[in-house]
């Protein structure tokens, strides 16, 4: 699995971290408007808050990390 930094790299936009029902509309729009999207597991070493973390404990499957490239934009730099 390519971590951010390498995702970064491609092109890829780091959206937010997000749950639904928020997750689902976000993909949508962001495909109806022409992106590729991206969903990641979030990995807990992103969060600097330690409320995050808490809340992020108790629901680790609930959480996706949100990635967006323009379709089409090359991934090269």
């Amino acid at each position: 699995m390519k971590d951010r930094t390498t995702l970064e790299g491609e092109g890829w936009v780091r959206c937010g971290i997000f749950c639904e029902p928020r997750l689902s509309e976000l993909v949508a729009l962001y495909q109806e408007l022409g992106y590729d999207v991206l969903l990641r597991p979030l990995d807990s070493s992103e969060l600097d808050d330690a409320l995050c973390q808490e809340c992020f404990a108790r629901g680790t499957e609930r959480y996706r990390v949100l990635y967006t490239h323009r379709r089409g934009a090359s991934s090269c730099k």
